[in-house]
């Protein structure tokens, strides 16, 4: 009786959990689903970038899921099935959202259906997974593992935290828009307020490494140099992916990562505060 109870207890605050899934990726993935850009890249978008872009969400996904799952959890497994179910959210909330805004009609083929939804989904899924740290009761345990991430492990975070933070804005023709009217002096200048706010959010956000946040010099080597150079990273993976950087030379190459990392940084300093 009593293990009947806590399996219905269990499946109980799984649903909870699930349903926090929910409301985290419409509420993360929704700039996105509002954005025409989008919209067009699920339709003509190249496929082999499209799956190469579901396969790092996933495997984004599967990271956070490790310090910010549905559950309180220290095996590898159900990080595994947390992970799953915020990308099976994440297809269902954008399914749902795209149809509610009328932009999955009977007359479109599957491809369309598929290439619209799985762009959408990637956002929403990390969206998913980070609501369970968003949306839970101020009461919520903390995960044994969120208080244990080493420096590889933040160095992750940084980088999932700049990934997310870049989508909203990478898909968008301002950024080359952006890049093209800038001079180099506006280049450099992005480059040193990217770097300082960076600097200024690790020592204060709260990064493992507490010797390394005590000794700003330190953490200035240790995380915001690392972090900015994951940020530009992220920012050209993120362009390349959606076709911003085809046909250009690497003058706009750099410009537009530059004008990208400046979120993406933000982004990786930011999410120590998401996870």
């Amino acid at each position: 009786m009593t293990s009947g109870r806590t399996l219905l207890a269990g499946n109980a605050d799984y649903a909870r959990g699930l349903a926090r899934a929910a409301a985290g990726a419409v509420i993360f993935g929704f700039p996105m689903m509002m954005t025409m850009e989008l919209w067009e890249l699920g339709f003509h978008m190249d496929r082999l970038r499209l799956a190469l872009f579901v396969c790092a969400m996933a495997a984004v996904v599967f990271g956070l899921s490790v310090f910010a799952g549905f559950r309180d959890v220290n095996d590898l497994f159900d990080d595994v099935l947390d992970a799953f179910a915020a990308v099976a959210v994440g297809f269902g909330v954008s399914a749902v959202m795209l149809a509610i805004f009328g932009l999955l009609t009977a007359e479109m083929t599957m491809g369309e259906w598929v290439g619209k939804i799985a762009v959408q989904a990637g956002p929403a899924a990390i969206g998913a997974i980070l609501a369970n740290k968003q949306l839970n009761g101020p009461g919520a345990v903390e995960r044994k593992r969120e208080g244990d991430a080493g420096y590889v492990s933040e160095l992750f975070l940084m980088g999932a935290g700049a990934l997310f933070l870049a989508l909203n804005v990478a898909p968008t023709e301002e950024m080359v828009l952006i890049g093209y009217r800038m001079s180099a002096w506006h280049a450099l200048g992005l480059v040193a307020l990217s770097i300082g706010a960076l600097h200024a959010l690790v020592c204060t956000v709260g990064f493992a490494g507490h010797e390394a946040q005590e000794k700003p010099l330190l953490a200035f080597f240790h995380f915001t140099l690392a972090g900015y150079g994951l940020a530009l990273a992220v920012s050209v993976y993120a362009l390349w992916t959606f076709g911003r950087l085809d046909d250009v030379g690497l003058n706009e190459v750099v410009r537009s990562a530059v004008v990208l990392g400046f979120p993406a940084a933000l982004g990786a300093a930011l999410a120590r505060l998401l996870v």
